[in-house]
Protein backbone atom coordinates (compact mmCIF):
# COMPACT_ATOMS: atom_id res chain seq x y z
CA UNK A 1 0.00 0.00 0.00
CA UNK A 2 2.83 2.42 0.83
CA UNK A 3 4.43 1.70 -2.56
CA UNK A 4 1.19 2.76 -4.28
CA UNK A 5 1.21 6.07 -2.38
CA UNK A 6 4.83 6.68 -3.28
CA UNK A 7 4.12 5.96 -6.95
CA UNK A 8 1.04 8.21 -6.89
CA UNK A 9 3.10 10.93 -5.21
CA UNK A 10 5.83 10.66 -7.86
CA UNK A 11 3.26 10.77 -10.67
CA UNK A 12 1.61 13.82 -9.12
CA UNK A 13 5.02 15.48 -8.73
CA UNK A 14 5.87 14.75 -12.37
CA UNK A 15 2.52 16.18 -13.53
CA UNK A 16 2.96 19.30 -11.41
CA UNK A 17 6.48 19.77 -12.71
CA UNK A 18 5.23 19.41 -16.30
CA UNK A 19 2.44 21.95 -15.69
CA UNK A 20 4.86 24.45 -14.11
CA UNK A 21 7.33 24.00 -16.97
CA UNK A 22 4.62 24.41 -19.59
CA UNK A 23 3.34 27.57 -17.88
CA UNK A 24 6.87 28.97 -17.70
CA UNK A 25 7.34 28.31 -21.42
CA UNK A 26 4.06 30.08 -22.17
CA UNK A 27 5.04 33.03 -19.97
CA UNK A 28 8.40 33.37 -21.75
CA UNK A 29 6.80 33.07 -25.18
CA UNK A 30 4.29 35.81 -24.34
CA UNK A 31 7.05 37.98 -22.85
CA UNK A 32 9.09 37.51 -26.04
CA UNK A 33 6.14 38.54 -28.19
CA UNK A 34 5.55 41.56 -25.97
CA UNK A 35 9.23 42.51 -26.15
CA UNK A 36 9.10 42.31 -29.95
CA UNK A 37 6.03 44.54 -30.00
CA UNK A 38 7.94 47.10 -27.91
CA UNK A 39 10.73 47.09 -30.50
CA UNK A 40 8.11 47.52 -33.20
CA UNK A 41 6.60 50.53 -31.41
CA UNK A 42 9.99 52.24 -31.21
CA UNK A 43 10.85 51.41 -34.82
CA UNK A 44 7.53 52.89 -35.98
CA UNK A 45 8.29 56.02 -33.98
CA UNK A 46 11.67 56.19 -35.69
CA UNK A 47 10.04 55.79 -39.11
CA UNK A 48 7.63 58.63 -38.31
CA UNK A 49 10.51 60.97 -37.42
CA UNK A 50 12.50 60.36 -40.59
CA UNK A 51 10.29 62.28 -43.08
CA UNK A 52 10.37 65.34 -40.83
CA UNK A 53 14.14 65.09 -40.53
CA UNK A 54 14.52 64.77 -44.30
CA UNK A 55 12.27 67.78 -44.94
CA UNK A 56 14.21 69.88 -42.46
CA UNK A 57 17.55 68.99 -44.04
CA UNK A 58 16.11 69.46 -47.55
CA UNK A 59 15.35 73.07 -46.71
CA UNK A 60 19.07 73.71 -46.27
CA UNK A 61 20.65 71.12 -48.55
CA UNK A 62 18.24 70.58 -51.44
CA UNK A 63 21.01 69.39 -53.77
CA UNK A 64 21.72 66.29 -51.62
CA UNK A 65 18.97 64.34 -53.41
CA UNK A 66 20.86 61.03 -53.45
CA UNK A 67 21.08 60.94 -49.65
CA UNK A 68 17.38 61.78 -49.26
CA UNK A 69 16.43 59.04 -51.71
CA UNK A 70 18.69 56.54 -49.94
CA UNK A 71 17.11 57.29 -46.55
CA UNK A 72 13.61 57.08 -48.04
CA UNK A 73 14.36 53.71 -49.68
CA UNK A 74 15.91 52.35 -46.49
CA UNK A 75 12.91 53.53 -44.45
CA UNK A 76 10.49 51.83 -46.85
CA UNK A 77 12.50 48.61 -46.77
CA UNK A 78 12.59 48.66 -42.97
CA UNK A 79 8.85 49.27 -42.72
CA UNK A 80 8.18 46.35 -45.06
CA UNK A 81 10.60 43.91 -43.45
CA UNK A 82 9.14 40.77 -41.94
CA UNK A 83 10.89 38.47 -39.56
CA UNK A 84 13.63 39.21 -37.09
CA UNK A 85 16.57 38.64 -39.45
CA UNK A 86 15.11 40.71 -42.31
CA UNK A 87 14.17 43.47 -39.87
CA UNK A 88 17.71 43.56 -38.47
CA UNK A 89 19.23 43.84 -41.96
CA UNK A 90 16.81 46.59 -42.95
CA UNK A 91 17.51 48.48 -39.72
CA UNK A 92 21.25 48.27 -40.34
CA UNK A 93 20.78 49.87 -43.77
CA UNK A 94 18.49 52.54 -42.35
CA UNK A 95 21.00 53.36 -39.60
CA UNK A 96 23.78 53.75 -42.18
CA UNK A 97 21.54 55.99 -44.32
CA UNK A 98 20.60 58.14 -41.35
CA UNK A 99 24.29 58.47 -40.53
CA UNK A 100 24.88 59.86 -44.00
CA UNK A 101 21.96 62.28 -43.59
CA UNK A 102 23.32 63.54 -40.27
CA UNK A 103 26.77 63.88 -41.85
CA UNK A 104 25.24 66.04 -44.60
CA UNK A 105 23.63 68.19 -41.92
CA UNK A 106 27.04 68.69 -40.31
CA UNK A 107 28.12 70.60 -43.44
CA UNK A 108 25.46 73.28 -42.90
CA UNK A 109 26.07 75.41 -39.79
CA UNK A 110 22.73 77.21 -40.14
CA UNK A 111 20.96 73.82 -40.19
CA UNK A 112 22.82 72.64 -37.11
CA UNK A 113 21.61 75.78 -35.36
CA UNK A 114 17.97 75.26 -36.43
CA UNK A 115 15.74 74.57 -33.42
CA UNK A 116 13.54 72.26 -35.50
CA UNK A 117 16.54 70.19 -36.63
CA UNK A 118 17.99 70.05 -33.11
CA UNK A 119 14.65 68.92 -31.67
CA UNK A 120 14.27 66.22 -34.33
CA UNK A 121 17.85 65.06 -33.84
CA UNK A 122 17.34 64.88 -30.06
CA UNK A 123 14.09 62.96 -30.48
CA UNK A 124 15.75 60.56 -32.91
CA UNK A 125 18.61 60.02 -30.47
CA UNK A 126 16.15 59.28 -27.67
CA UNK A 127 14.29 56.86 -29.91
CA UNK A 128 17.55 55.11 -30.84
CA UNK A 129 18.27 54.65 -27.12
CA UNK A 130 14.79 53.19 -26.57
CA UNK A 131 15.29 50.83 -29.51
CA UNK A 132 18.59 49.65 -28.03
CA UNK A 133 16.96 49.07 -24.64
CA UNK A 134 13.99 47.25 -26.21
CA UNK A 135 16.33 45.13 -28.32
CA UNK A 136 18.33 44.16 -25.23
CA UNK A 137 15.16 43.22 -23.33
CA UNK A 138 13.91 41.19 -26.31
CA UNK A 139 17.23 39.36 -26.71
CA UNK A 140 17.40 38.61 -22.97
CA UNK A 141 13.89 37.17 -23.09
CA UNK A 142 14.70 35.15 -26.21
CA UNK A 143 17.79 33.79 -24.48
CA UNK A 144 15.70 32.66 -21.49
CA UNK A 145 13.09 31.04 -23.74
CA UNK A 146 15.64 29.33 -25.99
CA UNK A 147 17.62 28.06 -22.99
CA UNK A 148 14.52 26.59 -21.36
CA UNK A 149 13.41 24.99 -24.64
CA UNK A 150 16.76 23.19 -24.91
CA UNK A 151 17.07 22.05 -21.27
CA UNK A 152 15.98 18.60 -20.18
CA UNK A 153 13.23 17.80 -19.15
CA UNK A 154 11.70 21.11 -20.33
CA UNK A 155 12.68 20.16 -23.89
CA UNK A 156 10.17 17.31 -23.76
CA UNK A 157 7.37 19.67 -22.73
CA UNK A 158 8.53 22.23 -25.33
CA UNK A 159 8.37 19.63 -28.11
CA UNK A 160 4.91 18.51 -27.03
CA UNK A 161 3.72 22.14 -26.82
CA UNK A 162 5.31 23.07 -30.17
CA UNK A 163 7.56 25.73 -28.64
CA UNK A 164 10.32 26.72 -31.02
CA UNK A 165 13.47 28.78 -30.47
CA UNK A 166 13.29 32.44 -31.47
CA UNK A 167 15.83 34.47 -33.39
CA UNK A 168 17.86 37.16 -31.69
CA UNK A 169 17.48 40.71 -33.01
CA UNK A 170 21.09 41.45 -33.95
CA UNK A 171 21.89 44.82 -35.45
CA UNK A 172 25.13 46.59 -36.06
CA UNK A 173 26.09 49.00 -33.34
CA UNK A 174 25.63 52.56 -34.55
CA UNK A 175 28.83 54.38 -35.31
CA UNK A 176 29.99 56.61 -32.51
CA UNK A 177 31.61 59.93 -33.19
CA UNK A 178 32.24 61.41 -36.61
CA UNK A 179 30.78 59.52 -39.54
CA UNK A 180 32.99 59.35 -42.62
CA UNK A 181 30.97 60.09 -45.76
CA UNK A 182 32.06 60.14 -49.37
CA UNK A 183 30.00 61.61 -52.16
Amino acid sequence: MAVVWVILGLVALAILSAVFTYNRLVRLRVRTENAWSQIDVQLRRRYDLIPNLIETVKGYAAHEREVFDEVTRARSAAQGATGVHAQAQAENQLTRSLGRLIAVAENYPQLKASQNFLALQEELTGTEDKIAFSRQFYNDTVQSLNTLIQRFPASLIANLGHFTPREFFQTEEPTRGAVGVQF
